[in-house]
């Protein structure tokens, strides 16, 4: 019977010749569990830490097309992106929704540029063209007032009119999250978080016929057998295939991207801003949280040589960001405001060797690209989380020459697991049905069992104590870090808050998680950790 558990997983792992192995379970490599699956190919999906624990639980959380790869005349990605932008409103609509997006326009005298303005009209008619449309809306003007009730605190001395253009949100854990779980659930994948793929073993002719992995928390190591391999590691894809390959391989320039939230009451918005960055030939955006009172900035766009595993938010980091939204607010956001930070790592193409591309990472491709090494190992790169979709379906095409005849890919039209007819009626369902979709009747069904479960876990956000009770039994999370960064995003929304209800989160499933008061006590010292560590990093009174 199919299922989203570990250990049942791993004991699958030990004696199933699969189809395909998935290594990394982000955004990407869940997408191509789930089209290999629904497929009907026998696959397993490993990950060395969580379930999107990487890139793809760092992004700006927006579903779009790039309104600025229109400006690099890559009107290929944008289409792509504005297409798979449509698709995941329809197969999961609980998890991605439509969302607005403001561009101020500027100016002295109350006159805007002209010039400024028919470039931002020419480009918002380009996106509507190659794909906005789609969304059953189109960009118009509007005028100064109402871009101040979008976003009361711009620059009034200033402010002319704007441009408002649809667009969508979602968020990035829960949607790789979702993937997983269909392509365990619906599809028979078997998925296990914190096993590391340490080689590879090949038969005589030099295809692999088997992954060696260790289970990081069994702290075991074993071998499965694979026709194929899918090497969707994101910025860790260099890794895997001079590991495979035994040489060394330069498919990726990580990019780090930076986002930091404040509280609504000082940056309010009810809908996505753009801003310019003074300075800087680059856009930062605003974007209200959907389920607490906070507004998050970002991102940044530079360069990074650091530990794959652990970039940081910096204090010129934060002074960046906060520049780009005093220069067009009257929100005067200093580090104090600051309640949380995350850094994750883009994985863009390398610069193609012997031609001249811009050192800038913003003027990298987004494009996805697929490698195959002729020994049934075949690696996706590159890409954006929007159009994980397509990236799948190219990567499980590429693995023809190794499975033989494949039939179509089925997930341009297949609804992402949660999806169903129940909708909500109070707030508590809709903050529910936003994260779990049909399945928020599970959820209901534990208060309805202890009502104490319905209390906030954490003060200043809509969380409820049943949430992280689900994700320990329902959608593996493994570790205090697991419910606090990922199932939930308090981590994000406010770090220090959810810091101080750690403890009691922590009692509250150990009894499921099987955790001792010394293993509590760990856990709870390593998510302090993490919060001590991001804060201090960018430059941050943990206190």
């Amino acid at each position: 019977m199919p299922s989203f558990d570990r250990r049942a997983a791993l004991a699958a792992a030990r004696e199933t010749t699969y189809d395909v192995v998935v290594v990394g379970a982000g955004m990407t490599g869940t997408g191509v569990a789930l089209d290999a699956a629904a497929r009907g190919l026998r696959v397993a999906l490993f990950d060395a830490g969580d379930i999107a624990s990487g890139t793809s639980s760092k992004s700006s959380k927006m579903v779009h097309g790039g309104l600025r790869y229109l400006q690099q005349h890559d009107f290929r990605l944008v289409y792509e992106a504005l297409r798979e932008r449509q698709r995941l409103l329809e197969n999961a609509p609980f998890l991605v929704r439509p969302l607005p997006f403001l561009i101020p326009l500027f100016g002295s005298n109350g006159v805007a540029s002209s010039t400024v303005v028919r470039a931002y009209g020419t480009a918002l008619r380009l996106y509507d063209m190659t794909g906005g449309w789609r969304i059953g809306q189109r960009h118009r003007k509007i005028s100064r007032a109402e871009a101040l009730a979008h976003l009361p605190t711009l620059t009034t001395d200033r402010l002319v009119a704007g441009f408002l253009y649809p667009d969508a949100r979602g968020d990035d854990a829960r949607v790789a999250l979702a993937l997983a779980r269909t392509a365990a659930l619906d599809y028979g994948a078997d998925v296990a978080t914190y096993v590391a793929v340490t080689g590879f073993t090949h038969d005589a002719a030099g295809r692999v016929r088997a992954v060696r992995v260790h289970d990081v928390i069994g702290d075991d190591s074993f071998e499965v057998t694979a026709r194929a391999v899918v090497n969707a590691t994101g910025v860790w894809a260099d890794s895997l295939v001079a590991m495979a390959e035994r040489v060394e391989s330069h498919l990726i320039t990580p990019a780090k991207g930076v986002h930091l939230s404040v509280p609504r009451e000082r940056l309010p918005a009810d809908v996505a801003a753009v801003l310019s960055v003074p300075g800087d030939h680059r856009n930062v955006f605003v974007v209200p949280f959907e389920d607490a009172p906070y507004t998050f900035v970002g991102t940044t766009d530079t360069a990074y040589d650091g530990d794959l595993n652990d970039p940081r938010c910096t204090p010129e980091d934060v002074a960046y960001l906060l520049g780009a939204v005093n220069g067009s607010t009257a929100s005067a956001l200093t580090p104090a405001d600051v309640t949380g930070v995350w850094a994750g790592l883009r994985p863009l193409l390398a610069r193609p060797a012997g031609r001249h591309v811009s050192a800038r990472t913003a003027d990298l491709s987004r494009r996805h690209r697929v490698l195959d090494a002729g020994d049934g190992i075949v690696t996706i790169t590159g890409g954006k989380w929007t159009t994980y979709r397509q990236m799948a379906e190219d990567a499980v095409d590429a693995l023809r020459p190794y499975l033989g005849p494949l039939g179509r890919t089925r997930t341009t039209h297949l609804p992402l697991h949660g999806t169903g007819a129940w909708r909500p009626r109070t707030p508590l369902e809709t903050h529910l049905y936003r994260r779990y979709g049909q399945d928020s009747t599970d959820v209901l069904a534990l208060i309805d069992a202890d009502p104490s479960l319905g209390e906030i876990a954490v003060p200043g956000q809509e969380y409820v104590r049943a949430e992280l009770v689900y994700a320990v039994r329902e959608e593996m999370a493994t570790s205090l870090v697991d419910l606090l960064t990922r199932r939930t995003r308090a981590h994000l929304h406010d770090a220090r808050a959810t810091r101080d209800a750690a403890a009691s989160l922590a009692a509250l499933v150990a009894p499921t998680l099987g955790w001792d008061d010394d293993e509590t006590y760990r856990q709870v010292a390593a998510y302090h950790d993490v919060v001590e560590r991001e804060l201090t990093s960018a430059g941050l009174d943990p206190a």
